[in-house]
Formats: structure tokens, C-alpha cells, sequence
């Protein structure tokens, strides 16, 4: 993400835009306002998030966090303002269009307990090709094999293939969907809180796996409560009462003073390695 505020008020320096990605490979919330049924919780937001970047949307409870997620995906309507998803407004795409573009990890994901994992894998392949939700639209080919063979390896869950969901641990589960997801090779992948219910050492995991994928060229846009996990992204969007705070890398977004005007609490933050640290004073 290169860029947030209202009014398309622009949050980096000209060395920072010299590495932005071209404006075909971006997915853009220009002047935003979204209701979230007749509440205002979205008003007037600017993004633009690039692929083979991690971003993450941060901010407190009610901020507007998972409206302006679902937004993007186009799941919900603008009242005004539009998406662009590489240049092209996102109502201009159509349903399979978008799916194959735009992947979705939603906070709790229903997988099937009785299906086999790379059953479910599988499912990725249909990115919004599936007839009535279960018949595919198409014959399965080589390619959708290696697809799914790529993402059971990128994401450590070919060893349980076999398995049932049922069988699967909370953080095994949240590494099968997202494989899902990764099995449909879609160009940008949108995370509501992916972290959410899981413990530190299966967090820093989806959160590696997340980086890898970046590094392959995938655009990343993650919901975080975690602060401490947001700073290992490569750009923040700090949301607070619906509109843009600040945005920019972690270093200039994590600060005490922009987390106490967005959270009230008072904080410290530390610089550990190449990482930051955020340790509450109150």
C-alpha cells in the first residue's frame, strides 16, 4: 500500500514513490464511503495497495477495518466513492473475474470437518467457477493439480493431505484455508484478522508463510489487532473512526503519538533488531 488519507492526500516522500508499482498492478480505494448497514463506517478513504506487498489495516474496534476489507472485495457497496482493482473500477469485473484476482480468508473459516484436506485445497481451484457451489464449470487438468501440489507445499500441509479437517489443530486448519486460497492464484490476498484465536508460535507462522508469498510477487492486505505483528509488514494503514489516521512503513505510523490519538492508550515503542516493539505504558 503506497498511499492513505482523505481527499487523496498523499503520506510518503518522492523516494518512496520512485518504488511504487505501476498503477496497473494496484487495488485502489478512491474517496471510499461505505455504510456498514446505516452506520457511516467508512468515510472518505484513500488506499492504494500494490502487489508483492505486505500491508496491514490497523486501527481499534469500530474503526472501519473489515468494511473497507469487505469493500475491496467488492462484498460491499460503496454509498460513494469506487474501487479499482488494476485500473478498472471492480463493478466492471465480473463475479468469476474478480474471484480469480482477489482471494479471501474471512476471521473464521467453515471448512468441511469430514473432508480430506486436499479436497479442500481443491475447492481454491474454483475461483468462482463452480455451478451451483459444488459442480466445477470445467474438466480438472494437469495444471490444477500442480497448483494445488504448490500450495500444500507453500504452506507445510502436504504431510496431512490425507487427513480429515476434522482432525486438524486451529492453526492446522488456518494454514488449509489458507492453501485454499493460494490454490487459485489469485493476484491479491485479503485476511480478516488471519491471526485471530491462534497462539504466538501458529501467529509468526501464517505471518512467514505471508511474507513468502509476497516475496513471490502476491499482494497482501491484512486486517491486524496484533500491533507487534503489523509492524513485520511493509505498509500500514491506520484507521480511526472510519477514516486514515496515518499510513506509511511501520516506523512512521507506529508511533506513540498516533497510537494514542487512535487508541487512547499511552505506549511505548521499541526498535529490536530491524523490528519494532509496542509496550503499553498504562
Amino acid at each position: 500500500m503506497r498511499w492513505g488519507g482523505q481527499g487523496g492526500k498523499e503520506s510518503q516522500g518522492p523516494e518512496l514513490l520512485a518504488h511504487s508499482a505501476p498503477l496497473s498492478d494496484t487495488l485502489e480505494a478512491q474517496n471510499l464511503h461505505v455504510h456498514a448497514g446505516t452506520f457511516p463506517a467508512v468515510r472518505g478513504v484513500n488506499a492504494r495497495f500494490d502487489v508483492g506487498t505486505f500491508s496491514a489495516v490497523i486501527g481499534p474496534n469500530g474503526a472501519g477495518k473489515s468494511t473497507l476489507l469487505r469493500a475491496l472485495l467488492g462484498l460491499n457497496k460503496p454509498e460513494s466513492g469506487e474501487v479499482c482493482l488494476f485500473g478498472r473500477p471492480l463493478g466492471k469485473w465480473s463475479r468469476p473475474e474478480r474471484s480469480r484476482a482477489l482471494a479471501y480468508l474471512a476471521q473464521t473459516e467453515g471448512l468441511p470437518d469430514a473432508t480430506k484436506v486436499r479436497d479442500v485445497v481443491a475447492l481454491g481451484r474454483g475461483a468462482g467457477d463452480w455451478r451451483f457451489g459444488l459442480l466445477p464449470t470445467r474438466p480438472w487438468t494437469d495444471d490444477d493439480d500442480a497448483a494445488v501440489d504448490s500450495a500444500l507445499d507453500r504452506t507445510d500441509t502436504r504431510r496431512f493431505e490425507a487427513r480429515k479437517v476434522a482432525e486438524l489443530s486451529g492453526g492446522e486448519r488456518q494454514r488449509v484455508a489458507l492453501a485454499r486460497a493460494l490454490a487459485g492464484e489469485p493476484r491479491f490476498l485479503l485476511l480478516d484478522e488471519p491471526t485471530n484465536h491462534l497462539d504466538l508460535a501458529y501467529a509468526l507462522e501464517v505471518i512467514r508463510y505471508l511474507r513468502c508469498e509476497v516475496a513471490g510477487g502476491l499482494g497482501v492486505v491484512a486486517v491486524l489487532h496484533d500491533l507487534n505483528l503489523a509492524a513485520r509488514a511493509d505498509w500500514l494503514l491506520l484507521l480511526h473512526q472510519g477514516q486514515v489516521l496515518a499510513a506509511g512503513p511501520p516506523e512512521t505510523v507506529l508511533t506513540p503519538e498516533n497510537l494514542l490519538a487512535a487508541y487512547g492508550v499511552r505506549v511505548s515503542v521499541l526498535s529490536h533488531g530491524n523490528k519494532l516493539i509496542v509496550l503499553p505504558e498504562d
